[in-house]
């Protein structure tokens, strides 16, 4: 029986006897996440959904700016303060659990066997000596997302189907006034967005290499795969000139304005684009490499019960996080947000594959590599670092990546070594 799917049945299942006695009161919780507005309002339904079905427990969510929201919350668990549930990216999942931030979900109810049967294979990153430390309601794969109206103005038919495809199509959408300016770009780019993911588990590979070896332990993109990922990349800017980094200073800005006609970005762009007024857009599966390569790169955020939750409160947390890991909420967070469900049961029925803006998203996933950082920011500044040294500092591609690889291979051993 499903670990899931039970998740309104009585207490007696989820050891939350204390819960279902005639509580005087009931119990509140707190739930912490980043905020983006559709994931706040995917929140607020399942909240809403959860405390129809569960009268004796209150959830409070509260939710903060990208920026503070990590220093928040290691600020207040080890005060006795803030979430009893927490939403944490999977690359942080290591600094969590060194600082004791958040503790093992139970293992009678969040059966280990039973989560690696029912969930993509991806989710088992989070498992810490035998015990699962959090999961995810949702999981995130890249795609190219393209402009209807800018595709129909170049006489554009259909989306690229490989990176050959990319250049010449971004070319008939690339726009210039007379100075040479650009005005508009065929595909945007920029390493702080998605696109550092896109060259380390995407292009490396489909120029014939491997990112990392040893478990993600060791730097291995120093190589003509490394090399010829870059210069692809970069060429999209220095020799076909149909892209501009920081243009309109965010990627999803320019695309959201109609001012690029394709963009490599996440499916929880979903959301926000379907907002945009006056916007069509089509989504396709990333174009394949020059011998038909596909790759993908993919990410999660999780959730988690913190340290702080005992007693009671970690009860309550318990069926809370049975009710976020169910496929109702999940459908609700693909539905709302635009994030893949976790688990194949909820993404790969007939309506979501066959749906035009999800199914590439969740085709993507059967040939997606999830990157096990050790510090996710500090891994992303060494793709933004090294880009800025062909772009701006005129470095060769070959001494750019060899810097970056060196830079990073320091990243990991001193987290691992």
């Amino acid at each position: 029986m499903g670990i899931i799917k039970n998740w309104a049945i009585g207490s007696a299942a989820v050891g939350v006897l204390s819960l279902a006695s005639g509580l005087a009161r009931a119990v509140e919780i707190e739930y912490w996440q980043y905020f983006f507005q559709a994931r706040v309002t995917a929140m607020e339904t399942l909240i809403d959904n959860f405390e129809k079905a569960n009268p004796d427990i209150t959830v409070k969510m509260t939710h903060f700016p990208y920026a503070d929201y990590r220093t928040k919350v290691a600020a207040a668990i080890p005060a006795g303060e803030g979430p009893d549930v927490v939403q944490l990216f999977y690359g942080w999942l290591n600094d969590y659990v060194e600082a004791k931030l958040i503790q093992p979900l139970p293992a009678d109810v969040f059966v280990p066997a039973e989560i690696e049967k029912e969930f993509f294979p991806m989710v088992q990153a989070m498992k810490r000596d035998g015990e699962y430390m959090a999961l995810p309601t949702a999981v995130r794969s890249l795609a190219l997302f393209y402009n209807e109206r800018l595709f129909k103005e170049a006489g554009i038919d259909a989306p690229p189907a490989t990176l050959e495809e990319l250049v010449e199509t971004a070319k008939k959408l690339t726009k210039k006034d007379g100075a040479g300016n650009l005005t508009s770009v065929g595909i945007t780019t920029g390493m702080t967005a998605q696109d550092h993911h896109w060259f380390r588990e995407v292009l490396v590979r489909q120029f014939g290499g491997e990112p990392y070896t040893d478990d993600y332990q060791t730097v291995n993109y120093s190589n003509e795969a490394g090399q010829k990922a870059l210069a692809f990349y970069d060429g999209l800017r220095s020799e076909h000139g149909v892209t501009q980094s920081g243009f309109m200073d965010e990627p999803q800005a320019a695309f959201k304005a109609g001012r690029a006609g394709m963009h490599i970005d996440g499916s929880f762009r979903i959301g926000a684009l379907n907002k945009t007024r006056g916007l069509k857009y089509g989504v396709a599966e990333l174009p394949a490499g020059p011998t038909g390569v596909k790759s993908n790169y993919s990410s999660y955020w999780v959730n988690g019960i913190t340290s702080k939750a005992t007693g009671e409160k970690h009860a309550a947390a318990v069926k809370f996080m049975q009710y976020v890991t169910s496929d109702e909420a999940m459908q609700v967070w693909l539905d709302t947000v635009g994030e893949l469900p976790a688990k194949p049961s909820a993404a790969l029925t007939d309506e979501n594959s066959a749906n035009p803006v999800f199914g590439p998203f969740i085709r993507g996933l059967e040939y997606a590599n999830t990157t096990k950082f050790a510090n996710e920011s500090a891994q992303r500044q060494v793709m933004v670092d090294m880009l800025s040294r062909v772009e701006l500092e005129k470095q060769s591609v070959e001494d750019a990546v060899n810097a970056a690889a060196a830079e990073e291979q320091k990243i990991l051993d001193e987290y691992y070594k």
